[in-house]
């Protein structure tokens, strides 16, 4: 069998794991692996490399990904989905695995409804959103980059008797804020889920500057919603899965608590930071059990499916019903943190 795997959208910690994975398995059972580079531009292009298991055995600990990633859409024009599988055709590949968030799932999906084209889907965000799924790998990575950066951050702002307004990614879903919010014993959690009112918040934090803590921490999610104010992006601008792109945030809400409280109030946005370095031990193992699975999935030409976490099993489910809904934080965990936040 003869196996193409590629890395779409934002990278992560893990990716390399997931190939390391899948390269094993196909070579333990006969078969051959290539890597399709740049996700769906390699497709589109033909672009590829050789993986083996010597070349690719030394790469778990790496971050990112070694096949290089895009958002590339081939359907954003039909003559890109044909060339995808002129390209399919001419490499005389069985399957394509494509590992990545729901846009690089769900060309995948597309591509084994519409065209029969043999694929299986890896999930891959650190914003833990993808459904069908109980967790990501990624996530944890990002949730200990974080964790790290608003332990040093909270240093500085106890010096200075600040306020400091933390921006996270998550677009849709308050999976990063949520958890780095608990793990960091932040004074308030702003989700995409669920409303905030800014002067509850503001009042939370005065009190507790009145009984004795002279300094705050407040985690935003990128797509936070708060009551009564219209917070827009920075930039308007559209990728090519048509998603705004996001950020800003944090700025604002560090204007308007300081403006409220009268307390500096400064902000800092982690960005990129948090899709970078070496994978955690738990997305280290994630990732690898991933790879095996979806390997194993492609010997068994069991296609379009997704290989996911259920509990402490690795399963195949429906691709097309793994792509498409979010995911978005479960109430319980709000729920949970906000015995902290009052």
């Amino acid at each position: 069998m003869k196996v193409a795997c590629l890395t779409g959208g934002g990278d992560c910690p893990g990716l390399n794991a997931v190939i390391r994975g899948l390269v094993r398995t196909i070579h333990n059972a006969g078969g051959e692996t290539i890597g399709l580079l740049e996700g769906w531009r390699g497709a589109i292009e033909g672009n590829f490399v050789q993986l083996n298991p010597m070349e690719t055995d030394e790469i778990l600990p790496m971050g990112g990904t070694i096949l290089g990633s895009s958002r590339t859409n081939p359907y954003k024009d039909e003559s890109l989905v044909e060339q995808v599988v002129k390209t399919f055709n001419e490499l005389e590949l069985d399957c394509l695995v494509a590992i990545g968030g729901d846009d690089t799932l769900g060309v995948a999906s597309k591509l084994y409804s519409d065209h029969n084209l043999p694929t299986i889907g890896c999930p891959k965000t650190i914003d833990n959103d993808l459904s069908s799924t109980d967790f990501t790998f990624g996530f944890d990575t990002c949730l200990n980059t974080v964790m790290d950066a608003v332990d040093k951050l909270r240093t500085t702002a106890e010096s200075h008797r600040r306020v400091i307004v933390v921006e996270v990614m998550g677009r849709h879903a308050g999976w990063i804020t949520c958890f780095s919010g608990i793990a960091c014993s932040a004074d308030a959690i702003m989700v995409p889920e669920q409303e905030v009112d800014l002067n509850a918040v503001c009042e939370l934090l005065k009190k507790r500057r009145e009984n004795g803590k002279k300094y705050g921490i407040v985690m935003v999610s990128e797509g936070a919603v708060l009551k009564g104010e219209d917070l827009t992006t920075k930039d308007a601008e559209l990728d090519e899965f048509g998603h705004v792109k996001l950020g800003g945030v944090g700025s604002r809400v560090a204007k308007m608590i300081e403006k409220k409280t009268g307390i500096e109030t400064r902000d800092v946005t982690l960005g990129h930071l948090q899709r970078g370095g070496s994978p955690s031990a738990y997305d280290r193992v994630l990732g690898t059990r991933l790879g095996i699975h979806a390997g194993r999935l492609a010997l068994n030409k069991d296609f379009g499916k997704m290989v996911a976490l259920n509990g402490l099993h690795i399963v195949g489910v429906p691709l097309a019903e793994a792509v498409g809904t979010m995911r978005t934080l479960y109430p319980e965990f709000l729920d949970e943190a906000s015995e902290f936040l009052r």
